[in-house]
């Protein structure tokens, strides 16, 4: 073991985080400093000088493309012959909030998040929290050491262990149709709109919001319209507790 790794488990001032971050993720970490944003909610974050927070929001969008882009191609490699609906789908499953959720606490990243406990109850670390967590730690490992050691790493402990891919093949996850059935049994209104891009991004992006009794719940992005409805689906009944 380089001796750098050796000072860092055993001899600095941070010693105690590190071996905690080594037997979550089986790997001394470089850049501590990324990670500690990985596990800082931003309602903990502190505002820097340039007018952003130190929280692990940027991470987390990092994590989130990083990790599509890894589960797209083992998901390519594994079903040569299903067409881009099924892969979509399937993909879809496997990064649902629900199913990071339970990820990020089978693998104890409840232990390590910081966040305000006045602001967050209890009920919503176990909702988005742990999910939003675990894709901002997969763009720590990503800038701490890069992509093709971040997609061994996805593979090899996190869905090779934890995830049964033909299990959830067999799982119907239709968030749209429950988030519907949800509304009409309690006599809401409900809209999937479309709604513009910001600027400077790409056109052929479709965002979906989902309104209820006119209140914003969900947005979903996606090159396919469809896809983009289920997003916003899933994340409005994450919100709505259903």
């Amino acid at each position: 073991m380089p001796v750098s790794r050796i000072y860092k488990l055993y001899l600095s001032p941070d010693r105690k985080y590190v071996r905690s971050l080594k037997n979550l993720l089986g790997f001394v970490p470089g850049n501590l400093r990324l990670y500690r944003m990985a596990f800082r909610h931003r309602s903990v974050a502190v505002e820097l000088k340039n007018g952003t927070k130190n929280s692990n929001e940027r991470l987390e969008f990092l994590g989130d493309a990083i990790l599509g882009s890894v589960i797209a191609e083992l998901l390519f490699k594994m079903y040569p012959y299903k067409d881009e609906g099924f892969l979509t789908e399937m993909r879809s499953k496997i990064v649902s909030r629900s199913n990071l959720n339970q990820l990020a606490k089978r693998l104890g990243l409840d232990e390590l998040i910081e966040f305000d406990t006045r602001i967050l109850s209890y009920s919503n670390k176990q909702g988005s929290l742990l999910g939003d967590t675990f894709e901002a730690m997969i763009g720590a490992i990503y800038l701490d050491k890069d992509y093709n050691f971040t997609r061994d790493f996805l593979i090899t402990r996190i869905i090779k262990p934890h995830i049964d891919i033909h299990t959830l093949e067999l799982t119907e996850t239709n968030f749209k149709s429950k988030l519907i059935e949800w509304c009409q049994r309690h006599g809401k209104d409900i809209s999937f709109d479309l709604v513009p891009n910001a600027e400077g991004e790409n056109s052929k992006l479709f965002t979906i919001q989902v309104t209820v009794d006119g209140d914003y719940c969900g947005i979903g992005r996606d090159y396919n319209k469809k896809n983009a409805e289920k997003l916003a689906a899933e994340k409005s009944c994450e919100l709505l507790s259903i």
